[in-house]
């Protein structure tokens, strides 16, 4: 079994591939209670994984969903409490983290080998806390039994296929409405329960030809319309009595979910490679909002990430080209329940939102995307980036473009923190009156240095998919020279000369090129680190894989 990163850009391709999420009931084999403890004030500086993928803050916690699992602060970030490779979560990654009436969710997934030697996409189960993360409730992965192939929808009695697997089916987000929890799933679909996690039911939702379900439709399998021949293993349902007439193969891209946000008690969006759909009744009826069914629709069927701006509650949406030539990236958000769509950031593939709420309806919208941070105060009117993001502390340097979660939190009338999260590190910036200036800080996971010791990570690393970074420590404040050479001790490139650095642990950056812009070759390289507050030079080594 071999297990990875998870990230669900890693998963795109699989989009439209063969899976057809179904309906389904699952009474939970077991619950683990597991129990980790970790002294007040102690733990680790960072957090274990530098790919953060979600970020929640409440008043008490920092919750971090990473690859290499979750991460939890109960002082703003000083120290965190890394669950990777204990129990419950072992070295799966997180998938998506939940927070609701003092509990902590979090689902979890692994890259898995199948027959063939193909690597797909697997959940691993879902993990709740009562306690801050002290104790955790560990239940597994919702799926069907083989004869699950009938359900009842109001006065329908529908045929379906039950998803008898782990393998694709895995959780990419979670949210909740007034008693009940709701997951996102890819083969999974759009999954609840009303029993903390014992017992989950499938959720229908309207076909790819449909805009609407309820209970009350009579729906009627297409095979029943038509002298078409049709897969029954994907049946397509009309409404009894419309004028649409359907004529084709179910693909079920609005019931391969992967972003859900409760509003209300009963109010939920769900975001689906089919659309967004909207249930004002706790997910009975639904209906959908596509790119080609409203006067003013969203940019694209592919939504991965859904925000409430609570201050005007406006729904925000990060719509991505699906199917359809005439779709789009870019950030669609309603400012009247769904009814009508505005476009902003076209072209950019966003993946997430925060909000910072000045009072009243007064708000600003922050959107991580794989081309920076963008910040907007006029509802998307016009965005602004940070010029840098570097440690106030240590210098370290966010060095990166793709960011995929953001949040802030309020901390006093005048100061708030703002948590970033990329593929390159995890930041958080105090702000007090002025849009991106403060003092940042920076996480960078490493392993601890002393004061003789230097090392450089990733290494090897390829120059056209990341920076390394070499890793030094120095004990008060002084000019620092890195000098990159060759296998042959010949001088490629100055990285630095001279530059005042602080006290602590240090972060440099090498991008690969020589003094020319040229990329260098593959090879060993070595660096050295002159300063004065060291006895002698330090040296290190990296090789260079393209």
């Amino acid at each position: 079994m071999i297990k990875k990163i998870l990230i669900l850009l890693a998963f795109a391709t699989t989009l439209f591939g063969q899976y057809s999420p179904q309906s389904f009931q699952l009474k939970s084999e077991s619950n683990r209670l597991s129990k980790i403890v970790t002294p007040p004030k102690t733990g680790q500086r960072t957090p274990n994984s530098n790919s953060i993928q979600d970020i929640i803050a409440t008043d008490d916690l920092v919750i971090l969903g990473t690859s290499r699992g979750l991460s939890i602060s109960e002082d703003n970030g000083e120290y965190w409490k890394n669950y990777y490779n204990t129990d419950p979560f072992g070295d799966d990654g997180t998938t998506a983290i939940g927070y609701n009436d003092g509990v902590v969710w979090a689902t979890t997934g692994q890259t898995t080998e199948v027959e063939g030697g193909s690597l797909l996409p697997e959940g691993t189960g879902i993990k709740y806390s009562t306690d801050n993360g002290v104790n955790w409730i560990s239940l597994p992965q919702p799926f069907d039994n083989r004869g699950d192939s009938i359900i009842t929808f109001g006065v329908n009695t529908l045929k379906v296929i039950p998803v008898t697997t782990t393998i694709n089916n895995i959780s990419y987000d979670i949210s909740f409405t007034k008693n009940t929890i709701w997951i996102a799933s890819f083969a999974g679909g759009l999954r609840k329960s009303v029993d903390m996690g014992q017992t989950w039911e499938r959720v229908i939702l309207p076909t790819d030809e449909l805009n609407s379900v309820s209970p009350n439709d009579t729906l009627v399998p297409i095979s029943d319309l038509t002298n078409t021949i049709v897969d029954f293993r994907k049946p397509v349902y009309k409404i009894e009595g419309s004028d649409t007439t359907i004529v084709g193969y179910e693909l079920y891209l609005n019931h391969r979910v992967f972003s859900v946000l409760g509003v209300n008690d009963s109010t939920l969006y769900v975001g689906t490679a089919g659309g967004i759909n909207k249930s004002t009744d706790n997910g009975k009826s639904w209906t959908k909002f596509s790119h080609t069914n409203q006067t003013n629709p969203i940019s694209g069927n592919f939504v991965v990430g859904l925000g409430l701006n609570k201050a005007d509650n406006s729904i925000w949406a990060a719509t991505w080209k699906a199917e359809d030539q005439k779709e789009f990236w870019a950030v669609s958000y309603s400012a009247d329940g769904g009814n009508n769509w505005a476009i902003t950031l076209p072209g950019e593939h966003a993946h997430n939102f925060g909000f910072k709420y000045l009072g009243g309806v007064q708000s600003q919208v922050f959107v991580p995307t794989d081309k920076g941070i963008f910040r907007s105060s006029d509802n998307g009117g016009s965005w602004v980036q940070p010029s840098v993001i570097r440690d106030s502390y240590t210098n370290a340097t966010l060095v990166t473009n793709i960011f995929y979660a953001t949040t802030t939190k309020h901390l006093s009338a005048t100061e708030y923190h703002i948590w970033i999260g990329s593929n390159n590190g995890l930041a958080r910036l105090s702000e007090q009156n002025i849009d991106w200036q403060g003092d940042w800080k920076v996480y960078i996971a490493s392993n601890d240095i002393k004061l003789d010791e230097t090392y450089a990570f990733p290494n090897p690393f390829s120059p056209a998919q990341e920076l390394v970074k070499i890793k030094y420590a120095i004990n008060s404040g002084a000019e620092v020279t890195i000098r990159i050479m060759n296998f042959g001790m010949e001088l490629v490139r100055v990285l630095i000369q001279n530059s005042q650095r602080g006290t602590g642990e240090q972060i440099e950056y090498w991008d690969g090129k020589d003094e020319m812009g040229n990329i260098v070759t593959n090879g060993v390289y070595f660096y050295r680190i002159d300063s004065e507050v060291f006895s002698e030079p330090l040296f290190g080594k990296i090789m260079v894989l393209k």
